[in-house]
């Protein structure tokens, strides 16, 4: 698959890499900062934006028993329904936030975590869907995402191998053509050192997809390796500010930083170029710079080149020097100079 499309943006190993931008929690219950996030999503040069679709009833129960509360990490001690409450996007937002990015020209599309998510997106017109890495094992609810035939995005967090190709079969099976996969590490933050970047061209070599990143390090480092490694496709969680605390504000990135990812990865891309040993446009000109044979002394015609007559030097007009050794000995028809480059002309025959 050469690549595949999201509002006419091509993805694919032919295009710089997508930037999709996860809003997630970072509007901190605020839809303004909702849609100011938004709006510096599209001045960064983000390509796209994603929200995050659920309620805490959608996602969990209310329920104070030991297996319903995180233990350590970012949200350690926290209720899951809690966490979810703090973190959810309103439904009733969504409109807004839908019109506002098409509005200023972003993209945006959402990760929905149930099938009343996938509901509410199709009446927004969702361009594509993403499938969190915690939902890769829901089967049912990607064989409904897929069911509408739009792209999908998919992160593998936490997932074996049999568990991404299961989840892979089944949204082909149920109708979804153009697919990314994304590697990710389901820590928050990540920590660079277990990336395991070198999963991204086996997945894109086993699966015959679109390969990607999920980033959750707190620098963009890993995302440029992937992009070099032919990821085609980079999200990192994006806030305003980290120092406006929230549930996902320690790993994501400011403004500042976005741009940046946008322009690293895309300058990544661009070195990629193709295998070839042909000299390059920009060398043309240093080429004069490369060593050759020149004389180093003033000769009369007729008299034989002896080794201290000439040296290998730069710049690059004379005979190269893999025949300084067949120079040596022949006799000069001409006189020259100190400084004049050697040639085959200047020698008898």
């Amino acid at each position: 698959m050469s690549y595949i499309e999201i509002d006419d943006r091509k993805i694919g190993q032919g295009y710089q890499p997508y930037i999709l931008a996860e809003l997630s929690a970072n509007h901190n219950g605020v839809l303004q900062k909702a849609l100011d996030t938004i709006t510096q999503a599209k001045n960064c040069g983000a390509d796209a934006i994603k929200l995050q679709t659920y309620s805490a009833d959608t996602m969990t129960i209310d329920c104070d028993s030991e297996e319903f509360m995180i233990k350590g990490g970012l949200w350690g001690g926290c209720k899951l329904y809690d966490l979810y409450k703090w973190a959810q996007t309103p439904f009733e937002w969504h409109k807004a936030m839908f019109d506002h990015a098409r509005n200023i020209g972003i993209t945006c599309f959402s990760t929905p975590f149930d099938e009343t998510a996938v509901d509410l997106l199709e009446d927004m017109n969702v361009p594509a869907y993403k499938v969190a890495s915690f939902e890769a094992t829901d089967l049912p609810l990607i064989r409904y995402i897929a069911s509408t035939k739009k792209p999908m995005i998919m992160s593998t967090g936490m997932a074996n191998f049999e568990e991404i190709s299961e989840m892979v079969a089944t949204a082909k099976e149920a109708g979804c053509q153009d697919l990314i996969v994304l590697h990710c590490l389901s820590s928050y933050p990540a920590p660079v050192e277990q990336s395991n970047l070198l999963t991204i061209p086996d997945l894109r070599k086993k699966l015959n997809v679109q390969i990607g990143l999920s980033d959750h390090t707190i620098t963009n480092t890993a995302s440029i390796a992937a992009t070099a490694l032919g990821a085609t496709l980079i999200e990192k969680h994006f806030i305003l500010d980290r120092n406006d605390k929230g549930p996902d504000s320690e790993f994501s990135i400011e403004p500042a930083e976005l741009t940046s990812l946008v322009e690293q990865t895309k300058d990544a891309w661009l070195s990629l170029g193709e295998a070839g040993y042909e000299r390059k446009p920009a060398e043309e000109a240093n080429v004069k710079f490369r060593r050759s044979v020149y004389f180093v002394k003033d000769m009369q015609a007729g008299e034989p080149i002896t080794p201290d007559s000439i040296r290998r030097i730069r710049p690059g007009f004379g005979l190269a020097p893999k025949y300084e050794q067949d120079i040596i000995g022949k006799h000069l028809k001409i006189a020259v100079t100190r400084g004049t480059p050697t040639s085959w002309d200047l020698f008898d025959e």
